[in-house]
């Protein structure tokens, strides 16, 4: 929430204080557990078959960034030999280090993004929550036949599949077509992780306003917020993902670097509500502490706090709420956030004001089955840094 200045006739709003770097002692947070979370994270960048090639890892409390560290490389590998099943290692002098300014590809974590600015025309009233998709997208049959609705596009409980071969269509016209002829796969109501939710509200939020995803996530979250690291693709300098080949990837590619990394996003042109945003860690720290602060950041709001709220509240509106396989210990509290494919993951929690940016390239050389179980970890050195310096009455608030 915004801050209060302390006068001697009581208190007056201030903007929300913009975040600082500062000692693990200033945001109340145990030192020597931030200390074993940096070291767990660079443990997982090092051997000849780390979890990450590299990682940035940004935590903090209230308005205070206590953790904020790079481990490994941005680029280690030139290919991947699937003879050997390992990198084809660059020569030291070739590698990129990874610094806690490089970009990453974000992945799902873009689902956020499309979450907050489809919130945003909710709160103006020009996007009704539990309007049917139809009403926006009457020739998106099968969804309009259907009866879908914004809510279960962002809640994941329209019914739709997880993914489109949207990367196989010989131009725009056929994924279009693809597209508006999805009907749901099961009924919906139940809960079914899908891209095509957030793909539809793209093009639902498109119609509705005139204006490109990009262009919405732009005026309305990354510009107010200065978050200038933060934008769809290309993105030279970013770290490398894939060497994208089949069989183990739905297109041949070749080694990735700064550009979109999800099969479909590529062929949609590198925007998509699915997947296509790059960030650091540091606007994504921004980013977080937006919504711990109610939606406001400095002199800028993106969100009135009631639609922040909306957005946290299980089951979530494109977060996930409460979910201890990549939250660890922040679970159970409201705790949200979302992980990416690429090896992304943030976390923000309210109930203790703290906040984990996790930014891992767990893809590079080549996708491997997901593993979040250090991002779990990670949340969890966090949470016991704050119960270590709790009080009787609850976690202490940190002064902006």
């Amino acid at each position: 929430m915004p801050s209060l200045e302390r006068t001697c006739g009581g208190s007056r709003e201030l903007s929300a204080p913009r975040l600082r770097r500062d000692t693990p002692e200033k945001a109340c947070l145990d030192p020597e557990e931030l200390c074993r979370l940096v070291a767990d994270v660079r443990a997982l960048t090092a051997g000849p078959r780390p979890w990450a090639a590299g990682a940035v890892v940004v935590a903090g409390r209230g308005p205070v960034v206590a953790v904020q560290e790079a481990s490994g490389w941005a680029l280690r590998y030139a290919a991947y030999d699937p003879e050997t099943d390992s990198g084809v290692e660059l020569p030291e002098p070739d590698r990129v280090p990874m610094t806690v300014d490089t970009p990453f590809d974000l992945a799902s974590l873009t689902k956020l993004f499309t979450a907050v600015a489809a919130v945003q025309q909710i709160e103006r009233g020009t996007l009704g929550i539990d309007a049917k998709v139809g009403a926006y997208l009457p020739d998106f049959r099968a969804a309009a036949d259907h009866g879908i609705t914004v809510r279960q596009l962002l809640t994941h409980t329209s019914g739709l599949r997880p993914e489109l071969p949207l990367y196989d269509c010989a131009n725009h016209a056929e994924r279009l077509a693809l597209l508006r002829a999805e009907a749901p796969s099961t009924q919906p109501g139940s809960y079914a992780y899908s891209d095509l939710n957030m793909l539809l509200l793209q093009h639902l939020l498109e119609r509705l306003t005139g204006r490109t995803l990009d262009v919405l996530v732009r005026d309305g979250i990354t510009r107010p917020l200065g978050m200038t690291a933060t934008a769809f693709g290309p993105c030279p300098g970013a770290a490398a993902t894939e060497d994208q080949r089949r069989p183990w990837a739905k297109a041949d590619r070749g080694l990735l670097r700064g550009a979109v990394h999800d099969e479909n996003a590529w062929a949609l042109g590198g925007v998509a509500g699915h997947a296509g945003l790059f960030s650091t860690g540091h606007d994504l720290a921004v980013f977080c502490r937006t919504l711990l602060a109610g939606g406001s950041y400095g002199p800028a709001r993106i969100l009135g706090p009631d639609f922040v709220e909306l957005l946290l509240t299980p089951p979530g509106l494109g977060f996930a709420v409460d979910q201890p396989w990549f939250m660890g210990a922040l679970a159970g509290h409201g705790a949200a956030g979302h992980t990416g494919f690429t090896g992304t993951s943030l976390v923000v929690d309210p109930a203790t004001d703290t906040f984990l940016v996790l930014l891992a390239t767990t893809v590079h050389p080549r996708r491997r089955p997901p593993d979040s179980r250090p991002r779990a970890a990670a949340a969890t050195r966090l949470a016991r840094a704050v119960r270590a310096t709790k009080g009787t009455a609850g976690p202490e608030r940190i002064p902006g």
